[in-house]
């Protein structure tokens, strides 16, 4: 049974996060997401090529996905004990999905928007310090980029403030490590001076 449900998880966890809600809203607005902007399929790309209500759109749809990869086995296997393993499983591969989608040729957005969705079901606090963190650092610098840098490594570091369990913990600085890695090319631009404010 752990065998049928770990591999259930990861499964349709990753299938989830392959879901390619920033291209098919994108599409819906006549737009080639890949040609347009930054050419990433996430929320942020979405928002500045398409519109506001485009790009909270996509937003909204990548953060259940991971909210769902997370949930969706504690309600079938049932035993809470096993949920939250179960559940980071589920995330793990819901990001995996969200950024090498096979319905995109295995490209695909950063993760951050599904990886917050996962959060708020595997642990909220955890997350609304990681929201704090991108708000307080998006207000003072307007990068997108830097928020999420920045999103990312707070994880691990309040979870180890709030005791939480290793599992976790060690989850959350590979999450971060992910984060950082998949804004490598903002990282540079972000040195370089010519990484794009949102206004």
């Amino acid at each position: 049974m752990a065998f049928v449900s770990i591999v259930s998880t990861i499964v349709l966890g990753y299938l989830l996060g392959a879901m390619p809600f920033a291209v098919i809203v994108a599409r819906a607005h006549g737009v080639d997401i890949f040609s347009q902007g930054s050419g990433n399929p996430g929320a942020t790309n979405v928002k500045r090529s398409v519109g506001k209500k485009a790009g909270n759109l996509v937003f909204l749809l990548d953060f259940l996905k991971g909210c769902l990869a997370v949930l969706w086995p504690g309600w079938v296997f049932s035993a809470w004990e096993g949920a939250v393993p179960l559940g980071i499983w589920g995330l793990v591969a819901a990001i995996i999905g969200h950024s090498c989608s096979v319905f995109m040729q295995f490209r695909g957005g950063k993760g951050v928007a599904t990886a917050m969705g996962g959060l708020l079901a595997l642990n909220p606090w955890v997350l609304l310090i990681g929201v704090l963190v991108w708000l307080g650092l998006f207000k003072l610098s307007r990068y997108v980029s830097l928020a999420s840098i920045g999103f990312g490594v707070s994880l691990p570091l309040s979870a180890l403030l709030l005791q939480q369990t290793h599992a976790l913990v060690i989850f959350l600085t590979l999450l971060a490590a992910v984060i950082v890695y998949r804004h490598k090319a903002n990282i540079q631009r972000l040195l370089n001076g010519t990484e794009n404010r949102f206004n």
